[in-house]
């Protein structure tokens, strides 16, 4: 029997010395690294040069999923090099730098689905802007070409979870300047106000994408069986529910139908764009809606401001510093939703939050 060699202090120091996670197959380390959060996925790539390349090979990125965050921008267009953002699973607020980008300023203005979409300065002097897309998370951009300047004071950038992105002006043939535009599916939905002077009269506007830039592409939504369901909000909003078949309409509900009648609450109603029906998502509860200084007075609801998509729906408001409210969309069937306050919101002085919805993940290429 052949002896064992005796090994030296020095190589058993080296072998003490040696990482045993070094030694573990790539699928192991994958598996391993699957159960982090996304916050620290971006920690553990500072780590060493086996994390770094490990957390960024593309079997790794296609196990970890995208995760969903609330990006909040300024509200006077300020530009700044971070974004505050917002994860309500870890219930953790958290910076993401913009720094990488050479523009001398930038401002976010929609996500899809996990590219950010900017309007940046490439010329001051010009006022020249240029629409970029990036991935904060891996520092990578890339400039879009320009179609003129107009296009960034009156056009509107539309984004969907399919990653469906829309430049585009509306159509003169609409009735008045549309109102929270949403793109679910293969169509693009709006309220125009049909009414007075004197009295607003919201109606819902659809269009099929392979129809825009057609002679007659806008077409009202409506049923006999709706009712008054638009006359009872105040100030709605359209904005994208769970899946590719709900709108949700969020506004002021009225107490009465008179012109200067304050509202009572938030209401949320739902329409199901299978069966064109509407229903009852939730509504605000009323120590909440007093916190924004809505408690009856008139003209209540337009200290509320929303914003969000996807079943989770954000409300912010001058007198609510510090702080937002949110919604989570329950099932289909079900009614009321989840309430809750998010606490700990940057502060932006007097200005009110606005936001949407980023799902940041580390496999999106600009």
């Amino acid at each position: 029997m052949a002896a064992t060699p005796a090994t030296s202090p020095e190589a058993e120091e080296e072998e003490d010395d040696c990482c045993h996670i070094q030694v573990l197959p790539g699928d192991s380390l994958h598996h391993i690294f699957s159960h982090l959060s996304l916050r620290e996925v971006l920690a553990c790539r500072c780590v060493c040069k086996l994390f770094r390349e490990a957390l960024a090979s593309p079997p790794f990125l296609a196990l970890l999923p995208p995760v969903p965050l609330l990006a909040l921008r300024h509200p006077h267009r300020h530009p700044s090099a971070d974004l505050h953002a917002f994860d309500p699973v870890e219930n953790q607020w958290f910076r993401l730098s913009l720094s990488f980008l050479p523009f001398p300023s930038s401002f976010p203005i929609t996500a899809s689905p996990s590219l950010l979409y900017l309007w940046a300065d490439s010329d001051p002097k010009q006022s020249t802007k240029t629409l970029v897309l990036c991935n904060p998370l891996t520092r990578s951009y890339r400039a879009l070409p320009q179609l003129g300047s107009a296009w960034s004071r009156h056009g509107t950038v539309l984004a969907a979870p399919t990653g469906h992105v829309l430049w585009l002006t509306f159509s003169l043939n609409l009735p008045s300047k549309p109102r929270s535009p949403i793109l679910i599916g293969d169509a693009v939905y709006v309220l125009c106000d049909v009414g007075s002077p004197w009295r607003n009269q919201w109606k819902l506007f659809s269009c099929r994408l392979r129809e825009l830039g057609g002679p007659r592409v806008w077409d009202r939504l409506e049923q006999q069986d709706w009712g008054d369901v638009f006359d009872i909000l105040k100030r709605p909003r359209l904005i994208r529910g769970r899946g590719d078949r709900r709108i949700l309409m969020i506004g002021g509900l009225r107490s009465s139908f008179a012109v200067d009648a304050p509202c009572s609450t938030v209401l949320i109603l739902r329409l199901d764009l299978g069966t064109l029906e509407w229903d009852e998502a939730g509504r605000m509860p009323l120590d909440m809606y007093r916190c924004f200084g809505g408690s009856g007075t008139s003209g209540g609801a337009n200290k509320v401001k929303v914003f969000g998509a996807d079943g989770r729906v954000w409300f912010s408001g001058k007198k609510v510093r510090g702080k937002l409210v949110m919604w989570e969309e329950d099932e289909v069937g079900k009614s009321g939703g989840r309430w809750r306050w998010v606490d700990g919101a940057p502060g932006y002085g007097d200005g009110v939050y606005r936001g949407f919805v980023f799902n940041a993940g580390l496999g999106a290429v600009p």
